[in-house]
C-alpha cells in the first residue's frame, strides 16, 4: 500500500462519474485515499438536494464505497478545527481531517478554499482531481488507464463508448486527464 495520503472532499465523490474514477485510482494502491463520515453527509446532502429519489440506495452507495478502500475512514480530527482558519469556516473539518490522517494532498473540485498560504506550512495543497489524476499518471502511468478501463467495462446499463466515457469525464471538468486517456482509446 502507498504512503502517499491524499484527503478525499465531498465535492469529488459527487458526481458519480469523478467518484468512480478517483477510487478505481485509489484501488490501485498509487496512493492512499481518506475521508470522514461527515464528509460523505455533504456529498450525499447535495445528491439528495438535486435527486430525491436516491434516498434508500445511498447506504449502500456509501457501504460500497468505504469498503473499496481499506481503511479510508478518518477519526478523532475534529480537535483541530477550531484552530484552523479557511475562507469558508465550513471547510475547516476537511482540513482538520487531511491534518490527522497526515494528508500530502486535499483533491477538491474548491481549490481556491484551501489557500496555499495556510497548506504549505502543513507539508500539504490542495489540487483539482484533473491535476491530481495526471500527477498520478505521471507516477504510475498504467493506474489512470486501468481505472478507465474498469469504468468502461463495468457500465453496462447502458454500455459507453470510449468516445462517450470521454465526454462523460470531460464533463466533469477533467480536460488533461482525458487528453492523456485518448492517447490510449485503442485499448479502453
Amino acid at each position: 500500500m502507498s504512503h502517499f495520503v491524499a484527503l478525499i472532499d465531498a465535492n469529488i465523490f459527487y458526481p458519480a462519474t469523478l467518484r468512480d474514477l478517483i477510487l478505481r485510482v485509489a484501488m490501485t494502491d498509487v496512493f492512499r485515499a481518506r475521508w470522514t463520515d461527515r464528509i460523505h453527509d455533504e456529498w450525499i446532502s447535495a445528491l439528495l438536494r438535486d435527486r430525491p429519489e436516491l434516498q434508500d440506495r445511498l447506504p449502500r452507495t456509501r457501504e460500497l464505497i468505504n469498503r473499496a478502500v481499506p481503511d479510508c475512514l478518518v477519526h478523532n480530527y475534529e480537535a483541530h478545527i477550531e484552530r484552523l482558519n479557511l475562507p469558508d469556516p465550513d471547510d475547516r473539518h476537511v482540513l482538520a481531517a487531511a491534518i490527522q490522517c497526515q494528508a500530502g494532498v486535499i483533491v477538491t473540485m474548491n481549490t481556491k478554499d484551501f489557500p496555499d498560504s495556510v497548506l504549505r506550512p502543513l507539508g500539504m495543497q490542495a489540487q483539482h482531481p484533473d491535476e491530481f489524476l495526471t500527477h498520478l499518471h505521471d507516477l504510475q502511468p498504467a493506474c489512470l488507464v486501468n481505472a478507465a478501463q474498469g469504468m468502461r467495462k463495468t457500465l453496462i446499463s447502458p454500455p459507453l463508448t470510449v468516445d462517450q466515457l470521454l465526454d462523460a469525464l470531460l464533463r466533469v471538468k477533467l480536460p488533461n486527464t482525458v487528453s492523456i486517456l485518448t492517447q490510449f482509446k485503442d485499448v479502453l
